[in-house]
């Protein structure tokens, strides 16, 4: 059942405050085959908070529709996740991964590994709650050196979890050192269900590595797709045929921006457009010409209108500067790579 929801083997993953529904749509758009809602809270006195109301915004959204769930309590995620189902969910998935401290601080998240008992209730409940694929996002472990991975990977797959998405790093690690492809590896190995791997996967040489070493189902990217929508379209071409797809020129990068931030506008509306915007500016031109300058004069403006006419002029200007555009190319090019 889950695997007809599988458009490639390229997936978008949960981030909180980054994988809204219009960042979503673009990475698809862009040819990653699924993508996952950012986390909304189990607690249904928080349901209809504005965030999680823009949380649980599916509305024309390109299918598969996935909703992450994050808490502690079993019978609250039973009820979340038949609750985003009826909302539209076709797929269901649970937070055991994040480690943010207030997330953690909650014992959601990561913190969920330090109690294996927890996690079995947890995962047995929501699975029989809903009649749609449940997949679990989660990490090595709690602690470096404690990492149990494996005895959760096998418990998720004898509760019925229809594929697990793992980060190659514990809760200890944050997102410091690299991950550890070794035990992702080791866990594909020993369970038979679908495994996404997560973690550091930044270019199309490494996606391809990451599949081959470990054998993962699907890779999962993250923050490399921020300000690089397009990481998902090199991907796919560079596993299809082996060879590298040309970088976006400045012009490509203006329009994909530009469109960007009329759907964040209108999803959001004036001031949290405006404001949530920013950070998506900010990734698309980091290493750019003059970047630093620009972003210090776009932080202060209050205005959807005014924003978008200050990133215009910026592109405007990088395509007017004395450099051609095949010195614009390989300069960008040479900036993503680092």
């Amino acid at each position: 059942m889950f695997d007809k929801t599988k458009r490639n083997q390229i997936w978008v993953a949960p981030m909180a405050g980054v994988t809204d529904r219009p960042f979503r749509t673009l990475c698809k758009y862009f040819g990653a085959g699924h993508a996952v809602s950012e986390m909304m809270t189990a607690d249904k006195t928080l349901r209809m908070s504005k965030k999680s109301l823009y949380r649980a915004n599916f509305d024309g959204e390109i299918a598969p529709i996935s909703a992450q769930i994050a808490g502690s309590d079993p019978e609250q995620l039973a009820e979340a996740a038949r609750y985003q189902v009826q909302n539209g969910a076709q797929i269901v998935d649970i937070n055991m991964g994040c480690p943010a401290k207030k997330v953690c601080n909650k014992l959601a998240g990561s913190a969920l590994l330090q109690d294996e008992d927890l996690v079995a209730r947890i995962l047995d409940t929501v699975v029989s709650a809903v009649d749609v694929p449940v997949t679990l996002k989660t990490r090595l472990g709690f602690l470096n050196g404690e990492e149990n991975i494996l005895r959760v990977a096998k418990q998720a797959e004898k509760a019925g979890i229809a594929a697990l998405a793992l980060h190659g790093r514990t809760r200890e690690d944050m997102y410091l050192n690299n991950a550890r492809y070794d035990l992702i590896k080791q866990v594909k190995s020993e369970i038979n269900i679908p495994l996404i791997a997560n973690g550091d996967i930044d270019s199309p040489e490494k996606a391809k590595y990451v599949l081959d070493y470990t054998g993962a189902d699907a890779i999962m990217i993250g923050r490399a797709a921020q300000g690089r929508p397009w990481i998902f379209r090199e991907i796919a071409h560079y596993l299809q045929t082996g060879q590298h797809l040309a970088a976006p020129d400045i012009q490509e990068v203006r329009d994909v921006l530009m469109g960007h931030l009329q759907e964040l506008y209108a999803f959001y509306g004036e001031y949290s457009g405006c404001r949530i915007a920013r950070k998506h500016i900010a990734w698309y031109t980091k290493g750019l010409r003059s970047s630093n300058e620009f972003r210090q004069q776009m932080y202060q403006v209050e205005s959807t209108a005014a924003q978008a006419d200050v990133v215009a002029a910026y592109f405007n200007a990088l395509l007017e500067h004395g450099q051609n555009m095949d010195d614009i190319r390989v300069e960008y090019h040479h900036l993503l790579d680092v």
